[in-house]
Formats: structure tokens, C-alpha cells, sequence
């Protein structure tokens, strides 16, 4: 192990006692040796929960560390490394609010971690827009949430090269309550088909949902990520909600979907390419493209 991670890690671990923090969150693509990693913890009497991105790595860490997270495999920033460790743990019931953990994220190419926060979950900060943590397993089975996020992250990613990004609406759980405050803009192309067709945890998927994420309306997807529908206006208005400025009618219908129903709903933007997640009619995490 670098001599660097080292200190950092055993740096965090000493911050996490005197912090009385839950332990220690950490983005672990730069480690080779995680046994080495697990002896710091155990030594330290800290808990680590690791977010890792390659699949190869993912083996290796599993063995060793019983809280192994998966992120999504796209370029993600110190901040946007941290926050898809955060939401990933969240959706898997492994953070929860009050808790406070010390965060550890870097730059994979360079082997190193150089980014260290704290994080005092339940109070406002930058990492998640509000204080209003919601269960995310209630709403969506964890997987068809990580499934969902990355492909609106790779959406996102896919605007590069000159291109727009694609503009789209994602909404999760809570489906006849939603189905209820929405109608058919287009013939659905999801109709008719066997269930174990149109779920989006089969990876041959994906790219079809790719395919239609450039038709008007949203997806509406079922907790266990069977598709419902595509091309769904959202009747839900969201006049009345407070959204920043700048952000147009797709953020404010997924502000007022999220406000009637207990639904999660995963907005694209079409004019930055931005990833932001909508819950109670309130953003609470967004993910700045390449940040």
C-alpha cells in the first residue's frame, strides 16, 4: 500500500474515534491490497465501508470486507465519488440519518486518495441537497436503483463528443400512485410484453431504454424494476414547488410527481447533462457532469 493511503486511511481512522463517527466511507479502486487495508481497520477498531467501481477490484475487496459497494463505471470526480458511495449506502439501509461518517475519495490514475469530509447525515450539506433522508429500500429494491442511477449516469456521459445530452425522466416505486397522477403521451412501448421482458435488472435492456429515453414523458418503473411505461406525462404540476433557477418544466414535473407520491425520480438535463434525484418534491442529491 502507498505510503500516502496509508497515513490517510489511519489519518481518517483517528478522526473517526475523536469525531464519534459510525467509521469509515471510503472510494477503494487505488488499493491492491485490501487485507492490508482490513488490518488498519481492525487495528483502529474503525468500521470501513468501501465504494469501488472496477470489477476486478470488486472481487478482490468482497473476500475481505463484508460492506462492499458498487458504483456506477463512469468518470466520476473526488465529490461525485463520494456521493455515489453516500446514495449507494443509503439504498442499501448501510447509512442511515444521524449517523456521521468520515469520508476518503481520490484520483484512481493516480493511485491516491487526497479528498477527506465529514458527513453529519440528517443536516444540510453539500453532498445531499436535504436534510430529509428518505428509505431508500422502501421505495425502490436497491439493485433496480443502482441499475437505473448508472444508466442515467451513462446517459449523462453519452452527451459528450459535441453531443447534447439526452433529456429524460426516470421514476421509481410507488407505481400506481404514479400511474394514477400521469397519462400516455405516445402508444406505450412497453405494453404487452412478459414482465421478465421489460426488466431493466436484464442488462439487455438498457440500451432499448437508451433507445427511448429520447421520446417526450418520463419512464415509470416498478419497485422491482419491471418497466410500466415510457412516454408518461407527469400531471403533477409542481407550480407551487420551490426549484432553483435555471431548472425547467422536466426538473418542476419531477418536483411535483415526488411531492404527491413517496416516488424517487431521476432527472437527466438536457441542457447540462447533470444527473439530479428528486424526492418529496425536493432535490436530494444532484451529480455535476465530469464533477
Amino acid at each position: 500500500m502507498k505510503q500516502q493511503n496509508r497515513i490517510i486511511v489511519e489519518t481518517a481512522c483517528n478522526i473517526a474515534k475523536k469525531t464519534r463517527s459510525k467509521g469509515v466511507l471510503l472510494y477503494a479502486d487505488m488499493f491492491e491490497d485490501y487485507d492490508a487495508l482490513a488490518k488498519i481497520g481492525q487495528e483502529k477498531k474503525v468500521e470501513m465501508i468501501l465504494a469501488i467501481q472496477d470489477e476486478a477490484s470488486l472481487q478482490e475487496a468482497s473476500p475481505v470486507f463484508k460492506k462492499v459497494l458498487r458504483i456506477p463505471s463512469v468518470s466520476l470526480g473526488r465529490i461525485n465519488q463520494i456521493k455515489m458511495a453516500v446514495i449507494q449506502a443509503l439504498s442499501k439501509g448501510l447509512v442511515k440519518k444521524g449517523d456521521k461518517w468520515v469520508c476518503l475519495s481520490g484520483i484512481p490514475q493516480s493511485k491516491a486518495l487526497d479528498n477527506l469530509l465529514i458527513l453529519d447525515f440528517g443536516k444540510e450539506f453539500e453532498i445531499i441537497s436535504s436534510s430529509d433522508l428518505p428509505v431508500l429500500s422502501e421505495i425502490v429494491m436497491p439493485e433496480v436503483f443502482e441499475t437505473i442511477l448508472t444508466l442515467a449516469l451513462e446517459l449523462s456521459s453519452e452527451g459528450k463528443e459535441g453531443r447534447k445530452p439526452v433529456g429524460t425522466i426516470f421514476v421509481l416505486g410507488k407505481h400506481e400512485e404514479v400511474l394514477q397522477f400521469s397519462h400516455p403521451m405516445v402508444i406505450n412501448p412497453f405494453q404487452g410484453y412478459p414482465e421478465e421482458e421489460r426488466n431493466i435488472l436484464d442488462h439487455r435492456l438498457k440500451q432499448t431504454v437508451k433507445e427511448f429515453s429520447s421520446i417526450d414523458g418520463a419512464f415509470i418503473f416498478r419497485q422491482d424494476g419491471v418497466i410500466l411505461a415510457a412516454g408518461r406525462h407527469l400531471d403533477a404540476s409542481g407550480e407551487n414547488i420551490e426549484i432553483p433557477l435555471g431548472l425547467g418544466s422536466r426538473h418542476r414535473a419531477a418536483a411535483g410527481i415526488t411531492s404527491l407520491t413517496d416516488a424517487l425520480a431521476i432527472v437527466i438535463s438536457e441542457e447540462t447533462g447533470e444527473v439530479r434525484i428528486f424526492h418529496h418534491g425536493k432535490i436530494f442529491m444532484d451529480i455535476e457532469k465530469g464533477g
